[in-house]
This record gives structure tokens, C-alpha cells and sequence, in this order.
């Protein structure tokens, strides 16, 4: 049976190079990923976008590719499609008070290899998007120490032409996973019956909350997997024989089945 939901990752799973829908790793075309999703849309399987992306910025991409609705900021808005196919949203739980400007100059100040990734960053409502290069631990420790332990930073994926990683600042609590979790309840399906797919470790914080995830086989490149063909993953993860979108094709396939 076709699965119930499809959540996807957009950047680096979904889309290649630039955000390109049709273009692969060394600027291959390929028509695949567009077949595959006219194949989900025509087996009436919903696609949710999963991104860190805007909430603006998913509206658009969602009407693009014909979304059922969207996970923005990693998890900070959740939006979905009403009978009259305008969005709705609402904003999950989010500890703490708001990221101060204050603090933000401070961080980026202390830790200089991090800056707000403009102009991506434009829009957000509840993290502030950053690129660069970061020691988790060690950011976290600093903000701890400077009343903010509600503060988390978030690995999102390797950016293109040395710029780093996509880092979100955001509240604890909020990620990729507790949205899905809190969508799949609001749809009031199983588990079981749903698929994901992505490329980072973020989107690995799905895997526990669906049925199965896809991790595109570019993920692999993150440097936490230390080069490994087929690091130790959860039972219900699958690496994808090929990266990007062409990967996020055999997800499709399989969610079809």
C-alpha cells in the first residue's frame, strides 16, 4: 500500500545544486525527480515539505511542487492545506524568550567562523538561520553560560563552495522530528505509514517519529559520519543508492509501493 504521507527534506534532498530541481552533482540534468513527484501526486500520497527554509519561502515552494503543506525553521511552523487550499500555520511550543539581538551580536563576535546566512535569513519568525563552521558543544556551553541554555544549535547540512554548514539557532524543544511527530498526530494517521527522507543529521531526528526514512546518499558526505559507506543507522533508515534528488526518487518509488 502506498504510504500515507511523504515528509521531504527540500535542500540537498528534494532540490540539487542552487536549489535546482533538475540539476544533480556536477550539473547533470535529469527529468527523474519531476516524474517521480507527478507519480506521487497521481497516486495521492501528500507531500510535506521539511525545511529550514521561511515560512514564506515554503509557500511558495509548496505551491511549486504542489505540497499538502510544510515544516519551516526545522520545525518552529507547521502549515497545512484547508479545503479552500490557502495555508494555515501554527507555531509549535517553543522554550525560552526570543533570540535577543544582544546575544546574537555577542555570539557571532565570540565565535567569528559563524555569521546570520543572508539574505536566507530574511523572514524567520523563530530561529536565525547562520552558516559557517561551529563546534556544537562548544557554542551551546557558551550560551549556557550566559543565561540561555534554551538556546540549541542546529547542523542542517553542508553548504556549497566551502561556506560551512546551515546552522539554526533555535529554542529547545523545537526540531524536525517533533513537528513531524505533532503533524502525523494532527492527521490522525499511523505511523508506521509514513516516509521521510533528508540529508543531514537534522533530518535524521525524523527517523524515530515515521515508519521510514531515506537518507540521501550525499549525507553521507557530513563530516560526523567520518567518511563511513554505511554508518551504524537506525533499523528503519535507508541509505539511497544515489544522492540528491535521484536518492529522493527512490524514496518516492518506495513510498509507492
Amino acid at each position: 500500500m502506498p504510504a500515507a504521507v511523504v515528509y521531504s527534506d527540500l535542500d540537498g534532498t528534494m532540490v540539487g545544486p542552487r536549489g535546482c530541481f533538475v540539476r544533480q552533482a556536477g550539473g547533470a540534468t535529469t527529468l527523474e525527480p519531476a516524474q517521480a513527484l507527478v507519480e506521487l501526486h497521481d497516486a495521492g500520497v501528500p507531500l510535506v515539505l521539511v525545511s529550514g527554509r521561511s515560512r514564506i519561502q515554503l509557500m511558495e515552494a509548496g505551491a511549486i511542487f504542489g505540497a499538502d503543506g510544510f515544516v519551516a525553521e526545522i520545525g518552529g511552523l507547521v502549515a497545512w492545506r484547508g479545503d479552500d487550499t490557502r495555508y494555515t500555520w501554527q507555531s509549535l511550543p517553543a522554550a525560552g524568550p526570543p533570540i535577543a539581538p544582544a546575544l546574537l551580536s555577542a555570539l557571532l563576535e565570540q565565535f567569528p567562523d559563524l555569521a546570520v546566512y543572508e539574505p536566507y535569513n530574511e523572514g524567520h519568525e523563530v530561529d536565525v538561520l547562520l552558516r559557517g563552521f561551529a563546534d556544537i558543544a562548544e557554542v551551546e556551553a557558551w550560551l549556557a553560560a550566559r543565561a540561555a541554555p534554551h538556546l540549541r544549535l542546529r547542523d542542517n547540512g553542508l553548504l556549497p563552495r566551502n561556506m560551512g554548514h546551515a546552522w539554526h539557532l533555535i529554542p529547545d524543544g523545537v526540531s524536525k522530528g517533533a513537528a513531524v511527530a505533532w503533524d502525523i498526530a494532527r492527521r490522525g494517521i499511523e505511523k508506521a505509514d509514513t516516509i521521510a527522507v533528508g540529508d543531514s543529521f537534522e533530518d535524521l531526528g525524523m527517523a524515530p517519529h515515521v515508519g521510514r526514512f531515506f537518507l540521501c546518499r550525499n549525507g553521507l558526505n557530513h563530516p560526523g559520519f567520518e567518511g563511513q559507506s554505511e554508518p551504524d543507522l537506525p533499523d528503519n533508515v535507508t541509505v539511497t543508492e544515489r544522492p540528491l534528488g535521484l536518492g529522493w526518487v527512490e524514496a518516492v518509488h518506495a513510498a509507492l509501493q
